[in-house]
């Protein structure tokens, strides 16, 4: 059996059961059903629900096989696990952050000063690495608070869109670490557990298909090459004879490509302007490597 840690509530959750949904690997219940476990489609594969925080011990550990949680947490922890895949989502940056009414301008001007922060490790390291001397006070909890009651000059805390900062009366001065979400496994276990790879596998085709739309069209015959040059595919397009057509004596082909999504509406019109005709754009569910 194969047990997944996967967070139990907060940003990273919904995300979560999500894509492990269109991996083909629908979750059962949930973590609002207060159980601690789940199981899967797959008999093999069961879900365990953690704390986001505690993800890369429980798979340090052994406790779980594979784990889902942000870079961030995992390097706080110094956790020794394999980090499989980049899944693109649940980005967010470790910011450093001052009262917006100080005068401080840069890191290099909290010499000597407290830092309040949840990730002491990383903040350490940050300022070991730019040379500056601080002490640094582990919170638990309401770090923006810190500043203002004067336990701390500054905090480095998560910042997805900064509106926390704004309603505290915070700056961010820097960025101090930027985190996604991480596959991650065990590294005993991915020695000895052959579907911890089908996991990734299923996982990796669900991000390449985002990227991704499929592209049907029809082209007279005469146009073809003209479409090909505009169409960037994977492998190029494949080309089907349509039996039959509602222009006489119009040799009429079928078109099919998958190409990035971020061209889509460039080439769509660039394909109309050399005879392609009843396009249809399509999303993709999963992409096999």
């Amino acid at each position: 059996m194969i047990r997944i840690a996967i967070p139990n509530k907060g940003r990273l959750y919904e995300p979560t059961i999500s894509i492990f949904k269109d991996a083909g690997l629908p979750i059962s219940g949930g973590a609002e059903s207060r159980k601690l476990f789940a199981k899967t489609t797959d008999p093999d594969i069961h879900i365990l629900f953690a704390r986001a925080a505690d993800i890369p011990e429980y798979v340090q550990d052994g406790a779980a096989d594979v784990g889902i949680t942000g870079i961030d947490l995992i390097t706080e922890r110094g956790a020794k696990v394999e980090a499989l895949l980049d899944l693109n989502f649940g980005k967010a940056s470790l910011v450093l952050a001052v009262p917006q009414d100080s005068d401080f301008q840069k890191a290099q001007d909290l010499e000597g000063r407290k830092i309040a922060t949840e990730f002491p490790e990383i903040t350490n390291q940050y300022f070991k690495r730019l040379g500056v001397n601080v002490e640094i006070i582990k919170v638990s909890g309401a770090c923006e608070m810190t500043p203002h009651v004067g336990i701390a000059d500054a905090i480095v805390d998560i910042s997805s869109s900064g509106t926390t900062l704004m309603i505290n009366r915070l700056k961010a001065i820097d960025t101090v670490f930027s985190s996604t979400v991480y596959l991650i496994a065990n590294k005993e276990s991915l020695k000895t557990k052959d579907k911890i790879l089908d996991i990734k596998t299923a996982l990796e085709s669900v991000l390449n298909a985002k990227q991704r739309r499929y592209l049907m069209m029809n082209v007279p015959e005469s146009s073809l090459k003209a479409v090909k040059d505009v169409l960037p595919g994977m492998s190029g397009p494949t080309v089907m004879k349509v039996e039959s057509s509602k222009l006489p004596g119009e040799s009429i082909l079928a078109v099919h490509a998958v190409v990035d999504a971020d061209l889509i509406f460039t080439i769509v019109n660039k394909l109309k302007k050399v005879g392609a005709r009843d396009v249809l754009v399509v999303p993709i569910e999963r992409i096999m490597p």
